[in-house]
């Protein structure tokens, strides 16, 4: 069953008439140490708090964000991220969930109840961070032929999220920012900035439903010059001509070596798996299948990690998603340490993620949090607030 995540995060700090962003003072609400749901801005002092919930599309919103929650009011700031909006079908999905303006409406419907929940009113949301998984025209916003969300190519997500937001909460600004990017990007984002940042150049790589690679090259997520960075899963192997990956192509690597094959190949011998969070429960179980064939599927990304390892020579490299275990990690650096070159893999680190499924939240908190302080954005926002003082 797909539960797509929707998460709150709320920014704590203090804007100052007057002062440049990195004069802006952190503030831990009541004194408490951040702990890893925080992320720093180095230039800054910024903290950005997340906090997130999990709801049915099927159902209205019941569960309660852990922890306090507070916004942004008197110069304060709120943002808002959604995580994992993907067209899988499940027994909470809307139908098929092939429609992309009536998932995005379905999340902008959840809004209200957020800012409830954070006593907050709309006025104090300043962003929206959407991650999708596919392929994003950072310039736009839009999901590019994505793989595996048929009906979401050029689909002007921003402008109808924004549409959506401003329909479903009262008194809701109809010009808030609403940025997107690709699920893995966010990921590796996060990771760098909270756990690896001295790394110059650094690989997430996110094996679920499918598979996906982030880079960050110093301090900045490399995307490509259309949002194709990092697309791994659709690299096609030699070896594996018959196999039919859900993009349409033969002998992708997702389709060999990601999530939903394994789940395929353990219900083909008689182990009922329908998705890789059930191969995750499999794998936490000990079932001698699911260890095998997840080592096997690292042995698979491995060898395609090769390749792109030496061309990035990155210092750490993660591994998140379902599959982020010791079977498949133990596949990977076989395969890695067995075939690139010494000198490549010298100084690199692999490992996995420390972050979990908080990553796409404290990812698209930090993205959008650097595009409110954004010299452009930022001398603008303190101009705003000045002239209301």
């Amino acid at each position: 069953m797909t539960h797509p995540e929707l998460n709150l995060l709320v920014e704590h700090g203090e804007h100052r008439h007057g002062v440049s962003r990195a004069a802006v003072h952190t503030r831990h609400g009541d004194g408490a140490a951040p702990t890893h749901h925080v992320d720093r801005r180095p230039e800054s002092g910024q903290a950005v708090h997340a906090h997130s919930f999990h709801e049915p599309f099927s159902q209205s919103v019941g569960q309660q964000p852990h922890g306090p929650m507070r916004g942004f009011r008197d110069g304060r700031a709120m943002c808002f991220h959604a995580d994992r909006v993907d067209h899988r079908v499940g027994a909470a999905s809307i139908g098929e969930i092939d429609s992309p303006e009536r998932v995005l409406d379905t999340v902008a419907s959840w809004f209200p109840r957020l800012l409830e929940t954070a006593g907050a009113n709309a006025a104090a949301v300043c962003g929206i961070g959407l991650s999708v998984p596919g392929p994003v025209d950072w310039t736009t916003g839009t999901v590019v032929q994505p793989p595996i969300m048929p009906g979401w190519d050029r689909y002007p997500i921003p402008v109808r999220l924004r549409e959506a937001y401003a329909h479903h909460v009262r008194g809701a600004s109809d010009d808030v920012p609403v940025l997107v990017d690709n699920d893995a990007n966010l990921m590796a984002y996060a990771e760098q900035r909270r756990h690896y940042p001295d790394c110059a150049a650094f690989l997430l790589v996110k094996v679920s439903t499918g598979i996906g690679a982030g880079v960050v090259v110093g301090g900045e997520p490399y995307r490509g010059i259309d949002g194709g960075a990092g697309d791994i899963g659709h690299i096609r192997l030699h070896d594996r001509p018959g196999a039919l990956c859900m993009c349409g192509s033969y002998g992708c690597l997702a389709a060999v070596a990601s999530g939903r094959s394994i789940a395929v190949q353990l219900t083909d011998i008689g182990i009922p798996t329908s998705s890789g969070s059930d191969v995750r429960a499999h794998l936490a179980a000990g079932q001698p299948d699911a260890v095998r064939l997840a080592r096997e599927a690292g042995q698979q990304v491995g060898e395609v990690l090769v390749t792109v390892v030496t061309l990035l020579n990155p210092g750490v490299l993660v591994i998140s998603g379902d599959l982020a275990g010791n079977p498949f990690v133990t596949g990977v650096r076989e395969l890695l340490y067995q075939r690139a070159m010494p000198r490549t893999t010298a100084h690199l680190t692999v490992a996995t993620s420390q972050l979990g499924e908080q990553a796409g939240l404290i990812g698209a908190a930090v993205m959008v949090v650097e595009h409110l302080y954004a010299p452009g954005q930022a001398d603008a926002r303190l101009a705003a607030a000045t002239r209301s003082s």
